[in-house]
Order: C-alpha cells, then structure tokens, then sequence
C-alpha cells in the first residue's frame, strides 16, 4: 500500500491512529481495538519509503531524523485530513504512528463532552486546566473550548500548540495558532512573546516544567484567560503536580496564587462503552469559595467531597460519573472497576 492509500483506509475505518512498524502489518486503532490490515508484515525496507513518502507530502525536512531525533508534526492532505506524524526509531528501523484529525472542528455534543465543561470557556480571566493520561482526548476538549470563544466573543485568541491539530477560522475573534518548532522555538518564548501581542485567551499546549508553569501563572494573573494541559488523573493531583514544581519555600505564595487565579479542573478519560465505540468520562472541579480556601489552606483532601457536593454549579467527581454511565447502560461494570479511582467504594455501590 501507498501511504496515501493507507491514510484513505484509514479515514474510511474511522481509524485514531495509524501505525506503521516494522514486524507488524499496517495497523489501524480503531475505538481502542486494533485492526491490522491482510496484506502482510512490513519489513525495515517497506518502512523507508513511507517515511520519506510522509515527509513529501508534509513538505518537510528530515533534519531532525537524521540527526537522531524523533519529529513531531503535522501535515494536511485535500480533501482527506489532517495527520499528526511521530517518526522514530525502533530496533534499528524507522517507525511512524500517525494520528488522524478530520477536517473541521468536532461537535462537542456528538462527542459527549457536557455543558459544564464547554462552560468554562465563558470565564473572562483566569487558569483553566485540561488534565488526564495521553491519548484521552484533550486536544479536542480544548478545540472544542476555543471554538465557542471564538463563535462568541471579540477577542483575540493565541495558540501555542505542539504541533497544530485543529484549524480555527477567525470567526467572532481573531485567533492566532503558532506551532512549536516551526513558528516559535518553544512554549516559554512563545508565552512570553504572546503577553506582548494584546492577547485576551492563551492556549498553552502543555505546561511542562517549572520556567513554563511560572510563566502560565504570571500570564493568568495579568487578566488573560489561559487555557492548559497536564498528564494528571485528579483534580487533587493536578494541584499537587503545579506546586510541587516550585521550591518549598515558594509553595505557600503559590497557594495563594492558584486559589486566586484557578476557574476551574477538568479531568477526563476514555472508557469502552456498550456499543463498542469509546466514551469520554469527565471529574470537573470549579473554584467556588470553599474551593479557593482547600486550595489555600492546602485542605486537598476534601475537594472530592466538594465536587460531590457541587453538582449543582457543574462539579462531578471521576467515580460518581462513572456511576452514572453505569446506571445509564453506556457501560459495563467491569469498565467501572477497571477505570474507578476508589475501588472498594465502588464495589460496593455496585452491589
């Protein structure tokens, strides 16, 4: 197969993610379950020439692979899509895993990602966190959040993505998408640029390390509201994940600051559903007052009971969503202990 054959099966399955390894056939992720393609096993020679097959359709160069390196990036095919392609190597050969985004911005309704998370969006000024494992789905989530600002506000919008998955049109506001390697050397010169290009929402790929989590926050105390993501599974990790990047002696100021400046954690998984396609399940935390004084008085522990006790402002904690996938029929009850965070609790509201 072509590479463009390969990236049209893979639009027509419905495929996540391309993968294209030597000893394997070529192998699509299609809802979490792998579907590998009959034509037999690809060898270190057949995966040469896809690689440099990606790499002119994407019109880059191979600067970073042959130094070594792994490359990261995006390309666009007409008419069929957008890909995000990782080359690397393995065993001495070359590999790629290749994921697809379609063209157009996803529909947070079809997708299942509710109101109280789109919500957040509508938040003038402030931090708002995206959080959960690699692969769950947080790009979109965040496409999806920026799409409303866009759709609804004048502003001006600047993305700092690792590489660009979704393209937003200006619409209402003006968004600006840099993409890093390419557009700008990194996220903390690119955050420290965008406070100097009139900004009024930052999206922030990742908050990495210490320089660019300082930044984040001195960038959200200035009036802005910025969007980020961490690999955290809790509300009460995340915030622990940010403090624990700065020295001890700093830690209390931190507090302060994230209790003032934090709107709100959304931590999301995906699950297998019923129905054979995957399910996206959400912990969402807002900064209520209560909220703001567990995070200053480093009361952690009691966010979950805050969560539960906050359904009516939009809160919901991982294993009470769960629950009510459960309950709804969306998903089996080994999926629920399987995905749980506390799971003798759950065992037995499943009795």
């Amino acid at each position: 197969m072509t590479i463009l054959e390969i990236l049209e099966k893979a639009i027509s399955l419905g495929a996540a993610d391309i993968f294209l390894v030597a000893g394997l056939p070529v192998t699509f992720k299609c809802g979490g379950r792998q579907e590998r393609m009959p034509d037999g096993f690809l060898r270190p020679g057949d995966i040469a020439p896809l690689v440099e097959a990606i790499y002119e359709l994407s019109g880059r160069d191979r600067t970073n692979l042959d130094r070594g390196q792994d490359d990261d990036f995006s390309f666009a095919v007409p008419k069929m899509g957008r890909f995000r392609a990782n080359i690397f190597r393995q065993r001495g050969s070359l590999a790629a895993v290749l994921r697809v985004i379609r063209f157009g911005l996803p529909d947070p309704e079809e997708l299942g990602i509710p109101e109280s998370v789109l919500s957040l969006a509508e938040n003038k000024k402030g931090l708002v966190l995206i959080t959960g494992s690699a692969g769950t789905g947080k790009s979109t989530t965040l496409a999806c959040m920026i799409d409303r600002i866009n759709r609804t506000r004048d502003c001006h919008i600047i993305t700092m993505e690792d590489p660009i998955e979704y393209i937003h049109r200006h619409e209402k506001a003006i968004v600006t998408q840099r993409e890093i390697a390419i557009d700008t050397p990194g996220y903390l010169d690119s955050l420290r640029s965008a406070l100097r290009e009139s900004p009024d929402v930052i999206l922030l790929g990742e908050m990495r390390d210490y320089d660019t989590i300082s930044a984040a926050l001195t960038a959200a105390e200035t009036g802005v509201l910025l969007l980020s993501t961490l690999h955290t599974t809790s509300a009460a990790n995340t915030i622990n994940r940010i403090l624990d990047v700065f020295p001890a002696n700093q830690q209390a100021q931190v507090k302060i600051q994230l209790a003032q400046i934090l709107k709100g954690v959304v931590c999301q998984q995906l699950v297998p559903a019923t129905d054979g396609t995957q399910i996206p399940v959400f912990e969402i935390l807002k900064t209520t007052t209560a909220v703001q004084n567990m995070i200053r008085e480093d009361k952690l522990h009691q966010l979950e009971s805050a969560m539960q006790a906050g359904s009516a402002e939009g809160m919901c904690t991982m294993d009470g969503s769960l629950l009510k996938l459960y309950r709804e029929g969306k998903i089996s009850r080994d999926t629920v202990l399987l995905s749980c965070v506390n799971y003798e609790s759950m065992v037995r509201k499943l009795v």
